[in-house]
């Protein structure tokens, strides 16, 4: 045994652990608790996005985007007359946006646009940056944006909400890159510079340059496009009219970012910054001068074809057929009358204003509100010392200038109102250095000239002032028409054939307590058509239309379109029924173009954006073919009556400005014209309606709330010079025409009995010869209910449809109302004797009267 095997065994060694098993283990730990946290966040953010990506607006919207756009309305020559819009704006292809434009906004808000997939994270990154800086050092500024432009057509096109939050910047960040992956870049592009706002109420970039510079985006410079760039960061703040500093520096800073961008050179850049910054004071375009009536009724008679969106929004292309030299002159000549008529009758209505002290009178002046109606032309002045001369005051052009009033005018207004230092009133300088006191008429009036084959209303005025009331009384107000009236009446017997020279008594007759009258208050005995209408003999026309019976003298309204419906009152016969002067000028274009009924049409065609024409006038229409070589005309208006029977009539109504009651509707004029006067009950009308072979014109004067106008204040004497300026105005820009007379016409001489006449007659008519008529006409027999209608007359001339002065339409019972109408009571006419009275007229000139109803 050796030595060493008797050795005790030894201690076996302690356990030795794993080395770093610990470490080992804190970093399975920690890989653990960060794969459960990115799978956390993982879910977070899916859950996130769905959530905020749920609710999006789709994209495909804006393949087919077509932003609210300006429609505008244009006369017949292409002048632009009116825009309707709620926000200006003008949509520009972005082929047509010129670079400079494009790369000045490029610069200022997007300088990677064409690079990135709608979001900028570089840009994101520098604005965080700058941020974290600003809340670090209390700047307290607002956080600095990093939106690309792709980000902004989201916010504003599709999200329209500028809340500054974390779900709205993540939800516009991915609609942005959605439309990235659905749209082209150039149409993004497009879409951004047609739809920001740009402030003053400017939408796009073409609005823009038209309101701050008066240009078109071709013609804008360097420092013009940079100027217009500057204003998206915030329109208000930048606007070069009120913060001109601000928005210089601004310019200039874009300048040097379309410097840096290489859009412009350096040298470029310094000299555009050398340009002055001089905004032009551009105002929205409204409507062409004194066009406001025919513009307001054309937007009305869109909303009829469209909806008012559309109308407002959908970048129409209207294109009427107003005649704007024709309009102004329409204006002018109808003020001019209701100023005249005015200073007769109604007297000085007095000051519209008072100033507390003259010493500052220069001063205090402008800041007065000029009254809603007052002309362009008058001045707002206050009256400096009242005797022994009248000084008056005004301010013009920043330039204090006096004059004395002239004397007829002082002595006008002291009749009714005395003028006493510190009045305000209206005044217009006159060329000799003194001025004129004017004031805004009380009594109104409505003019409508038309074409008379086509129904294209060349004019139209619906009142004094559109500023100061927009109800039309052109197109709105339901006036009775008086003797205008009567060729209606006179049409529907020569298409019964009855000859012009045919004689109905001109004698007295009642029908119960009503007893119409001459105008004269006096009776001609047998009286022939001719003369019955030249001088507007009521009983004459009452006869007619008793022989007639009043179904066919309402059938022929009707479809004239004088009136929608017509109640078979005698009276009704004279006028006292209602009407639009509208209306009454598509009546006699009827009588002018040979007796077609046409529709009055103010909107020849109308285009959507792209120059389609959508919709084209069809009414009145005309085609024309080829047939065995030669153009045929097919005429698709309907009938009114024969053309022989309207040239019969258009004969006779020559005689009435020739030589009846419109005598003064023709001084001056040596072309064929035909017309007739009308005067409503009591002088609440005053109209004169005529026209030549191609234009009607039609021209009434009232007041809002019916009352007398004044004793003999007739159509002829109110109306009728009127009348005469517009048709003179139409006659300098057209040739020379005659009506042609219809085939088998016969023109003759002959003596009615008081003058020599011309009249056309049928191939069975004798010129001059009146046959022996069967019924009421002859004035032998009694008016019966079952061919006269005389069962509708009412008891007194009470119950009859007239005006009444709470009713601004001009009756108490419009034709085409719903009210009932008064009780029938059946009677019989008493035809009185018929020996002539032939009393000389001594109330004037004039041209109805029947007792209460003229």
């Amino acid at each position: 045994m050796t030595r060493s095997s008797m050795l005790p065994d030894s201690p076996p060694p302690p356990f030795q652990k794993p080395r770093f098993r610990r470490w080992r283990f804190l970093l399975g730990a920690a890989l653990s608790l960060c794969t459960l946290g990115l799978a956390t966040l993982v879910l977070v953010g899916w859950g996130l996005y769905a959530h905020l990506s749920a609710n999006l607006p789709s994209v495909e919207s804006l393949q087919h985007y077509q932003p609210p756009v300006v429609s505008r309305l244009y006369t017949a020559d292409d002048q632009l007359m009116a825009e309707l819009s709620h926000e200006r704006r003008i949509y520009v292809p972005i082929r047509a946006i010129p670079p400079r434009v494009r790369n000045a906004f490029l610069a200022a808000e997007d300088q990677n646009f064409y690079s990135h997939g709608g979001v900028d994270p570089l840009a994101m990154l520098r604005a965080g940056v700058t941020d974290i800086i600003s809340i670090l050092t209390h700047q307290g500024k607002r956080p600095l944006g990093a939106s690309t432009i792709t980000q902004q057509v989201a916010k504003v096109m599709l999200l329209n909400n500028n809340s500054l939050t974390i779900d709205r910047k993540i939800r516009e960040a991915l609609l942005a890159m959605r439309i990235e992956r659905t749209l082209s870049k150039d149409r993004i592009l497009e879409i951004y510079l047609n739809g920001i706002y740009l402030g003053n109420g400017a939408y796009g970039v073409e609005a823009a340059a038209q309101t701050y510079f008066n240009k078109t985006l071709d013609q804008l410079s360097n420092a013009e496009a940079a100027m217009l760039a500057s204003m998206p960061k915030s329109p208000s703040n930048y606007n070069p009219f009120l913060h001109p500093k601000a928005a210089m520096w601004r310019r200039n800073w874009v300048l040097d970012r379309m410097s840096e961008t290489r859009a412009i050179t350096p040298e470029d850049a310094q000299q555009a910054k050398q340009d002055p910054l001089i905004p032009q004071g551009y105002t929205r375009f409204g409507p062409l001068q004194d066009s406001e009536w025919f513009a307001a009724e054309v937007r009305r008679q869109l909303t009829t074809l469209y909806s008012e969106e559309q109308t407002t929004e959908g970048g129409l292309d209207v294109h009427t057929s107003l005649d704007a030299h024709l309009q102004q002159v329409s204006t002018h000549l109808l003020r001019e009358g209701l100023i005249n008529y005015a200073r007769t009758h109604e007297g000085w209505h007095g000051p519209v204003g008072h100033l507390t002290s003259l010493t500052t009178w220069q001063d205090d002046l402008p800041s007065q509100k000029p009254p809603a109606g007052m002309l362009s032309s008058w001045r707002l002045a206050v009256i400096l010392s009242p005797a022994p001369v009248v000084h008056v005051g005004w301010v013009s052009g920043h330039t204090a200038h006096t004059a004395t009033l002239r004397k007829a005018d002082e002595s006008w207004s002291r009749r009714t109102h005395p003028l006493l230092p510190g009045q305000i009133v209206m005044i217009e300088p006159q060329s000799d250095g003194s001025a004129a006191l004017e004031q805004i008429p009380q009594v109104e009036g409505a003019t409508v000239t038309l074409d008379a084959h086509t129904g294209r209303v060349l004019a139209l005025v619906g009142g004094w002032s559109f500023q100061q009331s927009q109800f039309n009384r052109a197109t709105q107000a339901q006036r009775q028409p008086g003797s205008s009236f009567k060729p209606l009446v006179y049409l529907a017997a020569m298409e019964r054939d009855i000859s012009p020279s045919e004689t109905f008594d001109d004698s007295p007759i009642s029908f119960g307590d009503w007893k119409p009258q001459n105008y004269e208050h006096d009776n001609w005995g047998p009286t022939t058509l001719h003369d019955a209408l030249r001088e507007s003999r009521n009983l004459v026309t009452i006869r007619v239309a008793a022989h007639l019976g009043m179904k066919a003298v309402s059938d022929i309204a009707v479809r004239s379109g004088m009136v929608n419906n017509m109640p078979p009152y005698l009276p009704a016969a004279l006028g006292a029924v209602e009407t639009t002067v509208l209306k009454e000028a598509g009546a006699y274009a009827a009588i002018a173009n040979g007796g077609h009924s046409i529709t009055p049409s103010l909107i020849d065609y109308i285009q959507n954006p792209d120059g389609t024409i959508i919709w084209r006038n069809q009414a009145n229409h005309r085609t024309v073919t080829t047939e065995n070589g030669l153009p045929v005309i097919h005429d698709d208006r309907p009938v009114l009556a024969s053309p022989q029977s309207a040239y019969q009539i258009t004969t006779m109504m020559r005689d009435v400005i020739a030589r009846g009651t419109g005598v003064r509707a023709g001084v001056g004029i040596d072309r064929p014209i035909a017309g007739k006067t009308g005067t409503s009950q009591d002088y609440h009308d005053a109209w004169f309606a005529g026209f030549s072979p191609d234009v009607v014109t039609v021209v009434w004067i009232g007041y809002d709330n019916p009352h007398s106008l004044g004793k003999n204040e007739t159509g002829g004497h109110l109306s009728g010079p009127i009348w005469n300026g517009i048709m003179k105005a139409v006659f300098a820009t057209r040739p020379k025409l005659d009506f042609p007379t219809p085939e088998g016409m016969t023109l003759a001489e002959y003596d009615t009995g008081r003058i020599r006449a011309i009249d056309a007659f049928k191939q069975d008519q004798i010129p001059g010869a009146s046959v022996p008529l069967h019924g009421f006409g002859d004035g032998t027999q009694t008016l019966t209910a079952a061919d006269t209608g005389a069962d509708m007359i009412p008891d007194s001339e009470t119950d009859m449809p007239s005006s009444t002065p709470n009713n601004t339409s001009g009756s108490a019972n419009p034709a085409n109302s719903d009210a009932p109408l008064p009780p029938p009571t059946p009677m019989a006419a008493t035809p009185a004797p018929s020996t002539p009275n032939t009393t000389p007229n001594t109330t004037g000139g004039g041209d109805i009267g029947v007792g209460g109803l003229y």
